[in-house]
């Protein structure tokens, strides 16, 4: 979709920031606005500002101050995935501990 907007010269100058592109700072501004009123998730602004890696969504947001949306739902997962990480590091650790070693 293809949206032009008119901006009077002496406010775009206040609006955009110096050596940005017009059309860029726009786009940056809509995502900000959607994933700050929760319309618009991580993956949806990587697609909409073409970010290859989360890492980069990441950095812009806190580069423009937006919280990142973190619940304790998230939170309880991620540790129950580290849980599990943990567990499967010191089992694979036991294994090779106690596999017989050759010498040649």
């Amino acid at each position: 979709m293809t949206i032009t907007v008119e901006i009077p010269e002496e406010l775009a100058a206040h609006l955009i920031g110096e050596g940005k592109e017009p059309s860029r700072a726009a786009l940056e501004a809509i995502a900000l606005d959607g994933y700050r009123s929760d319309r618009l998730s991580d993956a949806e602004i990587r697609r909409l500002l073409r970010f290859d890696t989360r890492m980069e969504v990441d950095a812009f947001l806190k580069e423009h101050g937006a919280l990142l949306l973190y619940t304790e739902e998230d939170l309880a997962h991620d540790r129950e995935t580290a849980i599990q990480t943990a567990r499967r590091a010191r089992t694979d650790h036991r294994a090779d501990s106690s596999a017989p070693r050759h010498t040649g």
